[in-house]
């Protein structure tokens, strides 16, 4: 479980990139941009519900 926690964070993170360089290289890759947002958009909610499915299945359990 952690490990496709790991991989879905460093994927946000890669996304985020993609998008800072599209961004960067001009006005032109607006639609790159774009994309690579929706697509951290798409990994963070389903980051989400995997951390919220992963705790309701007792296979993470909160720091109390």
């Amino acid at each position: 479980m952690k490990a496709i926690v790991i991989i879905t964070l460093l994927g946000i993170v890669a996304s985020l990139g993609q998008a800072l360089y599209a961004m960067s290289s001009g006005p032109g890759n607006a639609e790159r941009m774009a994309r690579a947002l929706t697509v951290r958009i798409v990994l963070s909610v389903a980051l989400f519900l995997l951390l919220m499915l992963g705790w309701y299945l007792d296979f993470l359990e909160p720091h109390v």
